[in-house]
């Protein structure tokens, strides 16, 4: 900007015939134009722009620059008397946008623009807040998973590798939200920017395409691992000769297999279609996403029929129960929203193309609906599969019961030892230091003995119990 003052300070009223003044329009330094002449740039890299096309200003033939469609034109006086803000008029940056970016704006060119805009912003907090909780959530069910060996089976297994994928990409998406949050007072106002270049992931090339690629293929990953689910779920139910044992290492190799092989795809395509754009914004309104999409798209349908053979299966069962038919629609309808959010169902919402032409209530309903199943998704299959879960409860019901006699005993052996200590030294004569020496020692020994002892005796207790 000072470059451009600079210049517009030293040629507004140098060479012949009458020009426009040096501009600097918060992105480009618009150098002094002839009047009556076109004036063309690169276009800015920012992202959503085609760096390859240009930008354009029209310098009128009374020497001011075009102002936008639909204002007044500046005067002459307006130059001399008026601030350079006034006569900095307008460019035109309509060619620089890649086609799906100005699909996008044709649909916001509209009075509810500034609305949707808000309903975006809000959508963002609750994307923020929804990712934060289901991180939580699945970390600490993993743990959970891993930690106790009795909840190491073929079905908790699937459950940890979901629950894996989900907080890859949920690390990824956190990540990659916060570093906007950083650079996007500095990309969209850079009047705010000092005079230090600001780097961050969305800035840095090959670094900022790899976070975007390791976050696609979490998301692939997710949803074949959802698909597996379903598919385990479903042969569990419907074919009892079925072994789950055998097939996990198959498992293993399509959970986190396929979505290299269909991850690389994809990226190879985008790699080649988004050379003009920075960290290929927009990629997920191209086709080559479908690479991507059309799998996950396929899970969805093939687990929403599996679903709806479960509920035929379990409601074929519960009518030769003697359950009453209000039992038994609770329990359907029970089993049904249960797995929905396990077997992914609830993100066709967001495939789903966002209604940017409808109202800004259908809008806002849409986008709050959408993200907030998805973001909160996390939470959800955490809560109903793990902490809700009957045999997990059991197992940490266990544990603290445990911990708890434990710690009881343990006081109460240190109090009865510590009275008869103090009684024998009344009572007893001197030990000699030798004796003295060795007195701790064996009681700690004994303790540990004691306490070991117990554990085991309660154990074997609690569990004839259950």
């Amino acid at each position: 900007m000072e470059e451009c003052q600079y210049s517009q300070n030293s040629t507004l009223f140098e060479g012949a015939g009458l020009r426009c003044p040096a501009v600097w329009d918060l992105l480009l330094c618009w150098p002094p134009t002839p009047a009556g002449e076109m004036a063309y740039l690169p276009c800015p890299p920012i992202k959503g722009i085609d760096r390859t096309k240009f930008a354009e200003r029209k310098c009128l033939e009374d020497g001011i620059w075009e102002s936008p469609p639909g204002e007044i034109a500046v005067t002459a006086s307006s130059l001399i008397n008026g601030s350079f803000l006034d006569r900095q008029g307008w460019t035109n940056y309509n060619n620089c946008f890649l086609p799906e970016i100005r699909d996008l704006l044709d649909k916001l060119d509209s009075g509810s623009a500034e609305g949707k805009m808000m309903v975006a912003y809000i959508t963002r907090v609750l994307e923020l807040t929804g990712l934060s909780i289901s991180l939580i959530a699945v970390a600490i069910s993993l743990f959970i998973f891993y930690h106790f060996r009795s909840l190491q089976n073929h079905r908790t297994r699937i459950h940890r590798n979901l629950f894996a994928a989900i907080g890859i990409q949920v690390i990824v998406r956190l990540t990659l939200y916060m570093d906007q949050s950083i650079t996007n007072t500095v990309d969209n106002h850079p009047r705010a920017a000092d005079s230090q270049p600001h780097y961050g992931i969305h800035t840095t090339a090959i670094l900022c395409e790899s976070f975007y690629i390791i976050l696609e293929y979490a998301r692939t990953t997710m949803f074949v691992w959802m698909f597996i689910e379903g598919l385990y779920l479903h042969n569990l139910i419907t074919v009892m000769v079925f072994r789950p044992d055998t097939y996990h290492k198959w498992y293993l190799v399509l959970g986190w297999g396929i979505p290299v092989i269909l991850t690389t795809i994809w990226a190879a395509f985008t790699a080649t279609q988004q050379q003009t754009s920075v960290c290929w914004w927009g990629y997920n309104l191209t086709r080559s996403y479908w690479f991507l999409e059309g799998p996950r798209v396929t899970i969805i349908l093939v687990n929403f029929l599996y679903l709806l053979n479960i509920i035929r299966v379990l409601v074929t069962k519960l009518r030769n129960s003697p359950c009453s038919e209000a039992e038994q629609l609770r329990k359907s309808v029970k089993a049904a929203v249960v797995l929905l959010p396990l077997l992914g169902i609830t993100n066709a919402l967001v495939m789903v193309q966002a209604p940017l032409d409808r109202s800004t209530l259908e809008f806002a309903f849409w986008s709050f609906t959408s993200h907030f199943l998805t973001s909160f998704q996390g939470f959800f299959v955490a809560l109903i599969y793990c902490f809700l879960n009957g045999e997990v409860r059991t197992t940490l019901r266990k544990k603290f019961c445990n911990y708890v006699t434990d710690r009881r005993m343990t006081t109460a052996f240190l109090g009865s030892r510590n009275v008869s200590a103090y009684q024998s030294t009344q009572l007893e004569p001197e030990r000699d230091d030798h004796q003295q020496e060795k007195h701790p020692r064996q009681l700690l020994r004994a303790l540990r003995d004691n306490r070991e002892i117990t554990s085991a005796k309660m154990s074997v207790t609690y569990t004839t119990q259950v």
